[in-house]
């Protein structure tokens, strides 16, 4: 049924004694959830996703979603439509013009409001006086083309040991039982935790990377790839694919370039200073190039070629290398 059909319904619903309760909510949130339905139900019948799943009332993640009514009043209360005045801790001033508001509960059972503001991005003109080169990988998180090398923080991995401890109190915990509603609401917290020490870093870290360079030059990985690997939890620990993302994000907002070079480029396996290639296995961190005798740093080497590979990318006017490695030229005789 189209979202048409499906509103008229809601209003005979709100009229029933057994669905009276949707008379509770205001009608924006109630209509929004109706849209998201539809577009499931035509993901699902376009074969680009599975069959909507059925929410119950009973679950504790609730979301509410309003496109226009959800007002800041000051510093400390926000104004909800046919709820009023709600206390609330405003992190940060609105900036722009609002344009809409979710307000939703996360697992720990803390309530947010995120608010969506259309924002004018400041004209700064894009330049490429500072290149620079980025291989991201486990061992090192980023490499650049200067030869920084900056470790992964291993949030997970770090708090595995607390995690473990608090899902076995969870599993002996009885079902239905007030104690196991605290214990999953500690490992929930444990989880949250985690997550915003990883987002937290991301964002700092790809600042800063931004902030000191005008073009950033970066391979694109397939990431939904590595994560089926047996080093998944490594890469879901990493975030690598988030962090590309923030990088982009901070990039453009900041009047940066964003080159990404083909994932077939073979940017650890080539020498940067003959550009002949060499075969290398995963173990091999450091390598002799047995045509000139460089000694190279892996991820040090790639970062160099990555950085050459996306300035003659900018040279010839694209900025995202298709099939770098199949193009049918020796990389050899790009320089």
């Amino acid at each position: 049924m189209s979202y048409q059909r499906l509103a008229a319904m809601l209003v005979d619903l709100k009229r029933q004694p057994e669905t009276a309760f949707l008379r509770d909510c205001h009608s924006q949130p109630l209509q929004q959830t109706l849209m998201d339905l539809e577009t499931a139900f035509s993901n699902f019948f376009a074969k680009r996703a599975k069959y909507p799943r059925f929410k119950a009332r009973k679950i504790t993640q609730h979301s509410l979603r309003f496109p226009q009514g959800v007002v800041v009043v000051d510093e400390r209360t926000i104004s909800v439509p046919k709820i009023g005045l709600m206390q609330a801790i405003i992190h940060r001033p609105l900036m722009g013009i609002a344009k809409g508001a979710t307000i939703k509960q996360d697992a720990t059972g803390a309530w947010w409001v995120v608010f969506v503001c259309h924002i004018d991005r400041p004209d700064v003109p894009m330049t490429a006086d500072r290149p620079v080169g980025i291989d991201v990988g486990l061992e090192s998180f980023t490499t650049l083309s200067t030869g920084e090398k900056t470790a992964p923080p291993k949030f997970y991995r770090h708090s595995q040991k607390k995690l473990a401890r608090a899902q076995r109190k969870l599993s002996r915990a009885q079902k239905g039982s007030n104690n196991r509603l605290k214990a999953k609401k500690r490992v929930a917290r444990l989880h949250k935790k985690i997550s915003n020490q990883r987002v937290d870093w991301l964002h700092k870290h790809a600042l800063g990377i931004v902030r000191r360079f005008d073009m950033v030059c970066i391979e694109d990985l397939t990431i939904k790839g590595l994560v089926k690997t047996k080093l998944a939890k490594s890469f879901n620990d990493a975030a690598l694919s988030t962090f590309m993302q923030r990088l982009q994000e901070k990039a453009e907002w900041h009047g940066r370039r964003v080159v990404k070079v083909g994932r077939f480029y073979a940017s650890s396996k080539t020498c940067h200073v003959c550009h002949s290639k060499t075969a290398l296995t995963l173990a091999d961190r450091v390598w002799t190039c047995p045509t000139c005798c460089t000694t190279h740093d892996r991820d040090g080497n790639a970062a160099i070629n990555i950085l050459h590979e996306g300035l003659r990318l900018l040279a010839v006017g694209t900025t995202e290398s298709q099939n770098a490695a199949g193009d049918g030229v020796n990389p050899a005789k790009r320089w």
